[in-house]
C-alpha cells in the first residue's frame, strides 16, 4: 500500500511530533469502508511549522505553501500520495478531533486515523455531489462496526 519513500515521510512526522491525522477516503477505507480513493489526505493543522518543515527536510520532500486557488502540497520522494488538508468543513478543532482519533497499524506504522463518524459528518457538511454519492457505503460501514462494536485499532 505505502512504498518506503510514503512510509518514510509518515514516520518522520511521528519521530518529529508533528500534528497529524489520516483523513477522508483513506482513512474510511482503513475503518473497513468499501470505498477507494487514489490519494491520501493528510490533516495538518500547521503547516510551515518547524517541525513539520525538519520532517520534510528529513525526507527529501519540500512544502509548496498555497498560492491562488491552488491548496498547499508536497513535493519530492514519497510525496506524490498525500494531499494535504489544512481545515476540516463541519469538524471541531484539530486538537479536540485528534483526541478522539483511532490508532490503526499500517505497514508497522501506528497512525493517527480520524473517526468514521466523524468523517461522514464532514463530507454531510461539504455536501458536494462526490461526497453525497460516497455517503451511503460510508454509513453502512459505521453501522455495522457500531453493531459489531470493534473499530479497526491497532
Amino acid at each position: 500500500m505505502l512504498s518506503a519513500d510514503e512510509r518514510r515521510l509518515l514516520a518522520a512526522f511521528k519521530s518529529r511530533r508533528v500534528p497529524f491525522l489520516l483523513v477522508g477516503l483513506s482513512a474510511a477505507a482503513l475503518q473497513r469502508a468499501p470505498v477507494v480513493t487514489q490519494d491520501v489526505d493528510l490533516w495538518i493543522p500547521e503547516p510551515g511549522s518547524p517541525r513539520f518543515l525538519r520532517a520534510l527536510n528529513d525526507c527529501g520532500v519540500s512544502y509548496v505553501p498555497p498560492i491562488g486557488l491552488n491548496p498547499p502540497m508536497l513535493a519530492g520522494p514519497g510525496a506524490d500520495l498525500f494531499d494535504l488538508v489544512v481545515r476540516m468543513h463541519g469538524l471541531g478543532p484539530f486538537a479536540e478531533e485528534a483526541r478522539h482519533a483511532l490508532r490503526i497499524r499500517v505497514q508497522g506504522l501506528v497512525l493517527p486515523v480520524l473517526r468514521l463518524d466523524r468523517i461522514i459528518a464532514s463530507k454531510r457538511s461539504l455536501n458536494r455531489p462526490k461526497d453525497r454519492a460516497v455517503l451511503p457505503a460510508l454509513e453502512a460501514a459505521w453501522r455495522t462496526l457500531r453493531a459489531v462494536g470493534r473499530p479497526p485499532t491497532a
